[in-house]
């Protein structure tokens, strides 16, 4: 049986997300797996041999247990908590690729689901990091890890304590900070080149007003349908996107 201690924190459930946890080089602890696997989890396990980590097989009802209800495909993987990086860190990988350094900034973002699916886009996109709140903000946990689709392997996130004190320090950088409004400029129509923090609040409480306050502009997404708003996530990749588009533009 697994130790008591252990929570769903440190699981990464799936193929896809324990194959590139184990590419990148991360600190597996043990892998649980379905006796007789076939397919992707016997190339799984004999690159987990290979490194040393202790596998053990077990019945799906132990892995279903486990897994509360996520799909887990026949393997669960014990890993050391993700760690986080530092903004300077961020900034240094846009130095090192040459680029404007490009963060997004998620502010009040409670939902996991909501991290891992802007962190997927994010690196798609080509940004640099995202940034998120030790106080406002949900953390790098395996829900995250699992929505992320495997960006978290490759993906800076750093948690910060005080978001307009970053804000602050990101401008005298030279970064330039756009928040996502509702009263905002057409997003098309704004000028998102260069380097740039792109700052995404909740769909419930948006971007708070003490960080509203400390940013240069705001953009905004037409809505011409029934819907309000879009969810967070889906705001920050059409936004991220725009980003994309203008820098590849120029």
């Amino acid at each position: 049986m697994p130790d008591t201690k252990d929570t769903n924190s440190n699981l990464i459930m799936g193929r896809h997300p324990v194959q590139e946890a184990l590419a990148h080089g991360r600190q597996i602890e043990k892998i649980l797996a379905l006796k007789n696997g076939t397919g992707s989890v016997k190339q799984i396990l004999a690159r987990a041999g290979e490194r040393g980590i202790r596998i053990r097989y077990v019945e799906r009802s132990e892995l279903d247990r486990l897994a509360g209800g996520v799909r887990h495909q026949g393997v669960i993987a014990y890993a050391v908590p993700y760690r986080y990086s530092s903004v300077e860190d961020m900034l240094k990988l846009a130095a090192h690729r040459g680029e404007d350094p490009f963060l997004i900034l998620l502010d009040n973002i409670e939902d996991p689901h909501n991290l891992g699916a802007v962190m997927r886009s994010a690196e798609c996109a080509g940004a640099h990091g995202v940034v998120i709140s030790r106080d406002r903000s949900c953390g790098l946990n395996e829900t995250a890890a699992r929505t992320s689709a495997g960006a978290v392997e490759y993906l800076p996130c750093a948690r910060v304590t005080n978001m307009s004190r970053t804000i602050e320090s990101l401008k005298k950088a030279g970064l330039w900070i756009a928040a996502s409004d509702m009263d905002g400029d057409l997003y098309t129509a704004a000028n998102l080149r260069g380097p740039l923090v792109l700052v995404i609040g909740s769909e419930g409480r948006g971007i708070s007003r003490l960080v509203k306050e400390k940013c240069d502009f705001t953009v905004s997404i037409p809505m011409r349908g029934r819907i309000e708003s879009l969810n967070a996530s889906n705001a920050a990749a059409v936004l991220m996107y725009e980003v994309r588009r203008q820098r590849d533009a120029e």
